[in-house]
C-alpha cells in the first residue's frame, strides 16, 4: 500500500473540504476541490515540500472550484484541472455553476483532461478509480483509492444524508439510486471524505444513513 496522507481544509463561506492528497515519500500532491483561498492552499504545499500534479473537481459549483484561478498563479505553472466529461458544461455555465449566485460574477472554467466512468487514473504512485455518480449535478464525480481505502465523495455522499438535488442538473431519485449501486457496495471499511462537514465510511453509511440505513 502506498503511504497517502489526507489533509483537510475547510474553505470558502459554504466551510467546502478541500483535500490535499500526498504521497509521504515521493511529496507530490493532488488537491481536490479547491473552494477558496489559493494562496493559503499554495502556501501549505511550499510549507509541506509538496509538489502538486493535478487539481481534481468532484464537480462544478462555485463553492468547490473559487480557489483555483488564485491557485494556479501561484503555482506559477500549469497544473491540469481533472473533472468529468459529464460536468463540463455546468463549468462552463456561470447560471449551472452557481457563481452568479454565490459570487455575485460569473466564472466560467474549463478542466484540461475530462474524465469519464470507470476510468483509472495513475497519480501518487496509485491508482484513482473514477466513479460517475450523478444526481447533485449531472457530472459528479467521486475518486476512489482502493489500496488505502479512501472515497473522496464531493457532494454525493455525507455523513448521515446525501447532496441536494435541486440544483439545475439535479435528480434525486438517480442520486439515492447511483449512491447505492456504486458506493454503498465498495468495502465498509472504506473512509468517506465529503464535501461539507465530518468524514464517515461506507459501514456507517450502510447501517445509519436515513436514506438507506437498516435502523
Amino acid at each position: 500500500m502506498e503511504p497517502i496522507i489526507v489533509i483537510t481544509n475547510q474553505l470558502g463561506d459554504f466551510m467546502t473540504n478541500c483535500y490535499t492528497l500526498y504521497h509521504q515519500e515521493t511529496r507530490e500532491a493532488v488537491i481536490i476541490d479547491p473552494a477558496s483561498n489559493g494562496a493559503f492552499l499554495h502556501k501549505q504545499l511550499t510549507d509541506q515540500r509538496l509538489t502538486c500534479v493535478g487539481i481534481l473537481l468532484t464537480h462544478g459549483h462555485m463553492d468547490h472550484i473559487a480557489g483555483i484561478p488564485e491557485l494556479q498563479d501561484k503555482l506559477g505553472q500549469p497544473v491540469p484541472v481533472y473533472a468529468a466529461e459529464a460536468e463540463k458544461g455546468i463549468l462552463e455555465d456561470p447560471m449551472q455553476n452557481l457563481s452568479t449566485m454565490l459570487a455575485g460574477k460569473p466564472a466560467v472554467l474549463t478542466p484540461d483532461i475530462l474524465l469519464k466512468d470507470g476510468q483509472e487514473l495513475k497519480l501518487l504512485g496509485t491508482t484513482m478509480h473514477c466513479i460517475l455518480v450523478p444526481g447533485h449535478t449531472q457530472g459528479g464525480m467521486c475518486y476512489y483509492l482502493p489500496e488505502n481505502h479512501i472515497l473522496i465523495s464531493g457532494d454525493t455522499l455525507f455523513s448521515g444524508s446525501i447532496g441536494r438535488s435541486d440544483f439545475p442538473t439535479g435528480d434525486g431519485r438517480l442520486l439515492v439510486q447511483s449512491i447505492q449501486d456504486k458506493l454503498l457496495s465498495l468495502p465498509e471499511e472504506t473512509t468517506v471524505y465529503p464535501g461539507h462537514n465530518q468524514k464517515t465510511t461506507i459501514g456507517r453509511e450502510k447501517k445509519y444513513n436515513p436514506f438507506f440505513g437498516e435502523f
